[in-house]
């Protein structure tokens, strides 16, 4: 946990402490046995700033800000990409200080996280920087010099934090919105070249066949999971070191399979069930059959209405003979399309495998932040319908092609190309939900600055003179 100011202010004492003790002086005011009751205590020598560890550099409200947050969150940022505009010295630190304003009315309004939010948001963090080098978890480890599960560790209070802010920024703006005619005031008398451009977006059709899986090697799947049971309990290895081996699930695979506290709420039902009845952390649970393939569960820890458990997932392949038969039957469905012997709306009702699209005449949805709509920008696609939709006509129906769905299987799939709207300014008759979207944006921009900036007049802050020099965002840091 990061010191509040009641431990802050000491930590500078202690490090001062020991900086002085450390070049063989003691502190001012210090008792010694050799020292005259008369003896007039002599100021201390200034101290190396390179021989403190770790320093408050600001305080705001009763929350501290040190030195070594400022680092963490440059080197993240690097990491990850980010270029600060202007100074990174000012930049890093105001920054940290919005965000404890925020947490600040967080806790006032008790907003909450859940820890399956918090780990969530950590491995997804974690894969991202693993994947950017090719992979490698070592690279990832020598650029922050620290292990994998250190940075975990690390990484957990900070998001935690970063969630803590987005759902109280969430709520401070929820209520604001924008009706047409505030939309079509606000875009009456700006620029055109002001008014959002409108990228290319289609939208498509899809139907769905997932190859069928030979029995045989379900059983072999089947076979792995209690030959791993058996090791287990025979005590030959432990649960964790073979799912960092074996699972197929690359969320939790190099946490020895460990899930944190999750809620039944969040978990595949078939697994919720299982889990959520074990009671011997030293047995593992019969296979369990999930849309992701099959497991086998331990249990680790139980916390109210939440589990904490480990698991090894292994998904069934699926055979080239068995792809190549669906791919044949798809094939032959989209010639009956086009020969107009059906529609693809009723197709796709009646033979698609895909539930999120089946009721929806094949339909695709996007589910944007601001809606759910069914406009793809081509980016947004998963990337072998944006390959295949690419080369398309309005109407056209596919070949069969290979892809994987959102769960990881591998399945076969036809398209339809119903409508490509191309690249455009903006307009209120065929864009209003852009255009209010801006309008709401910019709305929710001003009212968080000036909630800041009110939030500052009421608060408590302190920094380091070193910072007074700063072109800050925000006026009222210095006071």
């Amino acid at each position: 946990m990061k010191p509040t100011l009641k431990l802050a202010l000491p930590m500078l004492a202690v490090l001062a402490v020991a900086a002085t003790m450390s070049a063989g002086r003691r502190p001012l005011g210090a008792a010694s046995p050799w020292a005259q009751s008369d003896t007039v205590a002599k100021p201390a020598p200034a101290i190396n700033p390179a021989s403190i560890v770790d320093e408050v550099i600001w305080v705001v409200g009763d929350e501290a800000i040190l030195k070594s947050d400022v680092e963490n969150m440059r080197l993240q940022a690097e990491a990850d990409g980010v270029h600060w505009s202007g100074d990174p010295d000012c930049t890093i630190p105001e920054q940290l200080a919005v965000q404890k304003l925020f947490l600040h009315q967080a806790a006032i309004d008790s907003i909450e996280v859940t820890e399956a939010e918090i780990s969530s948001s950590v491995d997804q963090q974690i894969n991202f920087w693993v994947q950017n080098t090719g992979g490698n978890q070592e690279k990832v480890e020598e650029y922050f010099k620290k292990s994998i599960n250190q940075l975990r560790q690390d990484l957990h209070e900070d998001f935690r934090d970063r969630q803590l802010i987005e759902k109280m920024r969430a709520k401070l703006v929820e209520d604001i919105s924008a009706s047409p005619a505030d939309v079509r005031a606000y875009f009456r008398d700006i620029p055109e070249d002001s008014i959002p451009f409108v990228p290319t977006e289609v939208e498509v059709q899809i139907i769905v066949r997932t190859p069928r899986v030979e029995p045989e090697e379900v059983n072999r799947v089947k076979d792995r999971l209690r030959e791993f049971t058996d090791r287990v309990t025979n005590g030959e290895t432990t649960f964790a070191t073979l799912a960092r081996l074996y699972s197929e699930d690359p969320g939790s695979a190099r946490q020895g399979g460990e899930l944190d506290y999750t809620g039944r709420g969040i978990l595949d039902p078939a697994f919720a069930n299982v889990a959520f009845n074990l009671t011997d952390p030293k047995k593992i649970s019969k296979i369990v059959e999930t849309e992701f393939g099959y497991h086998i569960i331990q249990l680790i820890d139980k916390r109210g209405d939440k589990i904490k458990c480990r698991h090894i997932l292994l998904t069934p392949q699926v055979s080239q003979e068995a792809v190549d038969q669906a791919t044949n039957k798809l094939d032959s469905l989209a010639d009956d399309l086009r020969a107009g012997k059906f529609t693809f709306d009723e197709a796709a009702t009646f033979v698609s495998d895909d539930k999120d699209t089946r009721n929806n005449h094949g339909l695709m949805t996007n589910n944007t932040e601001q809606q759910l709509t069914s406009r793809f920008r081509m980016q947004d696609l998963p990337t072998e319908v944006a390959r295949v939709v690419d080369t398309m006509q309005v109407g056209q129906v596919s070949q069969a092609f290979e892809m994987r769905n959102k769960r990881g299987k591998k399945v076969c799939a036809i398209v339809k190309l119903k409508n490509r709207i191309p690249g455009h300014r903006a307009t209120i008759t065929e864009d209003f939900q852009v255009l209010q979207n801006v309008v709401v944006a910019k709305r929710r921009e001003d009212f968080l600055r000036d909630w800041v900036k009110n939030k500052l007049m009421q608060t408590y802050v302190r920094l380091n003179d070193r910072y007074r020099g700063c072109q800050f965002e925000y006026e009222g840091w210095m006071k």
